[in-house]
């Protein structure tokens, strides 16, 4: 709770968000804040520490007054294969510096610095927020796509290009039915999905958690056809927009368009049920087939600007599945039977961040 740096007017400082009092302060500016977003949030931090169990280290920046100007969401991640950083936000693909002062900005990647090197850990990551000066900056491996949710059903439906559509009417005429609830069944169809991806899973206790602490604002969608879960998805409601976060589909989805049923099921329910506005279809990597997948859906990608910064001066972490280092891991992993693959996965997948 010592402050790690002072301005004049200004103190930043690690803030103890287990602290119902502190954790409802912080949480307060991040939802009245214009780009606050979920991964801002102290939950957000607790869910990964309790999941995955990598330290946070939340920067809160304060005025004279003790009135939150600033935060910056930290976790530090440890792994033997992917080495050590302090990442913002943890798991999640935004929660970078978030404040309106650019002095104040400089001042929190400043300290997040500082803190990555007293935790001898050579890469700081930002994702989103202000792009500190002196950072190497990446705004061309990830888009993110987002839009409004229309009216009703019928516009919904007809919002979505007519190829598209063509798929969902499919979905709607297949024997599919929707559920919610069911942590188990998510965890078994995701881990299918990334397992043939390529890419491990990350643990069950992550998902767990992140349910629990979000509580209503979290929930899990599963499309079943004939009783059997094809597809299924973790989504988060933050200030009138749902984040499809975690979803996927196993082979039979494909079949019975499992996934069209789930997202435009997903439209629909947090439109009636949750009262959203808006709907982010999360990240995606300019040129990918997932990144075709949503532009089908009728969502425009844009550029998101990521940070790195090396605290000691060597080489960034690279993390990136795409990157020709690890293509040949990749394509062993998609061999692996499932059971295996969901044994070793969590202990890969939690040093990601």
């Amino acid at each position: 709770m010592n402050a790690i740096i002072a301005q004049p007017g200004f103190a930043i400082r690690v803030a103890n968000i287990a602290d119902p009092d502190e954790a409802q302060r912080i949480d307060a500016f991040v939802r009245a804040h214009e780009r606050g977003t979920p991964f801002h949030l102290t939950a957000w931090s607790r869910a990964v520490a309790q999941g995955c169990g990598q330290k946070s280290h939340y920067l809160v920046a304060e005025a004279g007054d003790f009135e939150i100007a600033g935060v910056l969401p930290l976790t530090e991640v440890s792994s033997p294969i992917f080495g050590r950083a302090l990442t913002s936000a943890g798991f999640a693909v935004d929660g970078g510096i978030l404040t309106d002062s650019e002095a104040l900005a400089e001042k929190l990647a400043t300290d997040a610095i500082l803190l990555a090197q007293k935790l001898k850990c050579p890469t700081v990551e930002l994702r989103g927020g202000p792009q500190p000066k002196g950072w190497h900056t990446d705004a061309d491996t990830y888009l993110g796509f987002a839009r409004d949710l229309a009216a009703d059903d019928e516009a919904e439906l007809l919002a979505i290009p007519r190829k598209q559509r063509a798929e969902v009417r499919k979905a709607l005429g297949f024997d599919l039915s929707v559920d919610f609830g069911d942590r188990d069944a998510h965890y078994a169809v995701y881990s299918t999905s990334v397992r043939n991806l390529g890419t491990p899973v990350f643990p069950k206790a992550l998902f767990a958690s992140v349910l629990d602490e979000f509580g209503e604002a979290a929930d899990v969608l599963t499309v079943r056809h004939q009783g059997k879960a094809i597809a299924s998805v973790l989504s988060l409601y933050f200030k009138g927009c749902v984040y499809p976060y975690w979803g996927g589909g196993t082979q039979d989805a494909r079949t019975w368009r499992g996934n069209d049923m789930m997202y435009y099921a997903l439209m629909l329910h947090a439109r009636k049920e949750k009262g959203c506005t808006r709907f982010d279809f999360g990240r995606s990597k300019a040129g990918t087939g997932p990144a075709a997948f949503k532009r089908n859906w009728g969502f425009e990608g844009v550029p998101l600007a990521y940070a790195k910064f090396a605290t000691s001066g060597g080489k960034l972490r690279e993390i990136n599945p795409l990157s020709p280092k690890y293509r040949l891991q990749v394509q062993l992993w998609q061999k692996l039977p499932l059971w295996i693959a969901n044994r070793m996965g969590p202990m890969i997948a939690k040093g990601l961040g």
